[in-house]
């Protein structure tokens, strides 16, 4: 039969079949069992079984930024939901594609408070692009059309449906949508024309990269670019994969500590092309480095979303198109060849060496030397919030887009789940997982997920006792009266054996090489538990510096 019929709960796998969905991450509830179901008898569709919704909604916002297309999270309804929301708020600042399913209450029984019942549209609306609810299981395949449209068009975000109960459950005959493909953005003629105005008569011209879109031909397009130009490149807050770091023009990363020389090289920039970044408050230090008029500054600014275009800054020239389609259009205008390229890679190059601190009992920068030596250069890292992350920022040289899975929402308890994701995605690549230890234990459950589902992957998990971040700033606020920073944790090392993986706890900074060649010796989970002190609060400056 050409439309079958079948149960709402048949027609959405089917939905998620016909999109290209190879992958669902789910804590089961009773509200979707007609979508469990269908899911029995779908091989194609791996459904990988979480331990906490956030860790769900989280590993879905990862596959979709390593896919380009939406990650796909099934939640139940209150608690779930709730939980889930994390993973939407990551998705919309971070501007990745995703989808979250909620299984509702039934729709006879709404608008009574029934059994964790939410009103999800208004919930979810200030944070996902489209919130909806389908009601008539004839319509299932056009919502989920719709939502994978949404979801990756003009400026990548969350969608959020929700599935009343009894509406998966009844039977109907629907007609299924064709694949949707992220629709092309090509580049007008005109405002390349007064780019290339712009970029010959400027005379310290800096790029900032960065925001949604980057693959590996654009990334290739555009470090070729700048290469040729001598444009240095300057990569936006945790986007430091958009281009290869290897790029002859690659001028480091903007965020929180980033190079001086960095700083000032923004600061008297005369023309800043800003392509894809939305130009937020972290890579801008609060709007101060580069402020929404940028007096002495001419600013072009490119994005895939014309509404984010002129929202926030004065723009000389604002142009809305894909990144690839970006970087392929401006492949033949050259401009005169400048210095400045070269020049701000030197700089990132001896600011990104490692080198050992004086007096530090596990100092995390050798630690990240060894990896570097020791790990593939399309290594994923991934990592959630917190300063231990800082080390990876300032000293990991990014190869290509694809290999940084940061929360630029500032989410803890982002990197594990991540991390399965991608060890999922991508089992011939080597994953790495940093974590905090407060960081860690707001999702270190999902090493279960890990185990379960034979994910290959390492864990590093930096403990300093503390949550250190909030303790920097308020020493710098309110020095020497610490308040609710202090932590007391667990042995990490005995509870992920307890979990099934294999792990070592390192406390010296010559420890870590020969552990680290450990772990890379075996399969699996595996953790390495670094025990470092809260003093040395990150990779450049000490609380007892703060504090003077």
């Amino acid at each position: 039969m050409e439309n079958p019929i079948r149960t709402g709960g048949r027609i959405l796998v089917d939905q998620l079949l016909a999109q290209g969905c190879e992958r669902i991450f789910t804590v089961p509830g009773e509200s979707f069992l007609a979508v469990l179901d269908a899911l029995h008898d779908t091989p194609a569709i791996q459904t990988v079984t979480c331990r906490q919704e956030g860790g769900a909604a989280f590993m879905a916002c990862a596959d979709g930024t390593l896919t380009h297309r939406p990650g796909v999270a099934f939640v139940t309804r209150g608690p779930g939901a709730t939980n889930a929301a994390i993973g939407v708020h990551v998705a919309r600042q971070d501007s990745q594609p995703l989808i979250l399913f909620i299984g509702d209450v039934d729709r006879a029984t709404r608008d009574r408070e029934a059994f964790q019942e939410i009103d999800f549209q208004a919930m979810f609306a200030p944070l996902a692009k489209w919130a909806a609810r389908i009601d008539d299981a004839a319509r299932i395949p056009e919502y989920v059309a719709r939502a994978y449209a949404v979801a990756m068009n003009g400026r990548p975000g969350p969608v959020v449906l929700a599935l009343p109960e009894d509406m998966l459950l009844e039977t109907v005959a629907a007609v299924d949508r064709p694949r949707v493909e992220r629709l092309p953005q090509g580049c007008d003629e005109a405002a390349l024309d007064h780019f290339a105005d712009l970029l010959a008569t400027a005379e310290r011209p800096v790029a900032i990269v960065g925001g949604a879109g980057w693959d590996n031909l654009a990334a290739q397009d555009f470090a070729a670019w700048a290469d040729r130009t001598g444009v240095p490149v300057v990569a936006a807050f945790r986007r430091q994969d958009a281009i290869p770091n290897a790029c002859p023009s690659y001028a480091g990363n903007l965020g929180y500590g980033p190079n001086p020389k960095l700083v000032e090289r923004i600061r008297a920039a005369d023309l800043l092309i800003v392509a894809g970044p939305r130009l937020g408050e972290a890579t801008t230090d609060g709007y101060t480095l580069v402020t929404p008029d940028h007096p002495g500054q001419r600013l072009v600014h490119v994005h895939p979303d014309a509404n984010e275009l002129g929202q926030t800054y004065r723009t000389d020239l604002a142009i809305c198109a894909g990144m690839a389609d970006f970087a392929e259009a401006i492949a033949a205008i050259d401009g005169p060849p400048r210095a400045g390229g070269a020049e701000a890679h030197a700089d990132w190059l001896a600011w990104s060496t490692p080198a050992a601190r004086d007096g530090v009992t596990m100092d995390l920068g050798p630690c990240v030397a060894a990896m570097r030596a020791a790990l593939p250069a399309d290594t994923i890292i991934c990592n959630g919030a917190g300063n231990y992350s800082g080390w990876w920022h300032r000293y990991w040289p990014y190869a290509a887009p694809g290999t940084q899975l940061a929360p630029t929402a500032g989410a803890m308890g982002y990197g594990l789940p991540a991390a399965v994701a991608a060890a999922l995605r991508h089992p011939e690549r080597q994953v790495v997982a940093l974590a905090g230890d407060g960081c860690f234990l707001m999702n270190g459950q999902e090493l279960a997920t890990a185990v379960q589902h034979d994910a290959d992957l390492l864990v590093l998990v930096i403990d300093n006792n503390g949550y250190g971040t909030i303790r920097m700033h308020q020493e710098r606020t309110f020095p020497g009266r610490v308040s609710a920073t202090g932590l007391s944790n667990p042995d990490f090392a005995a509870l992920a054996r307890a979990y099934g993986c294999w792990a070592e706890t390192v406390e010296r900074t010559e420890d870590f090489a020969p552990a680290l060649h450990g772990a890379q010796q075996r399969r699996g989970v595996r953790l390495l538990h670094l025990r470092t002190d809260i003093e040395v609060i990150t990779a450049g400056t000490t609380l007892a510096a703060l504090a003077r």
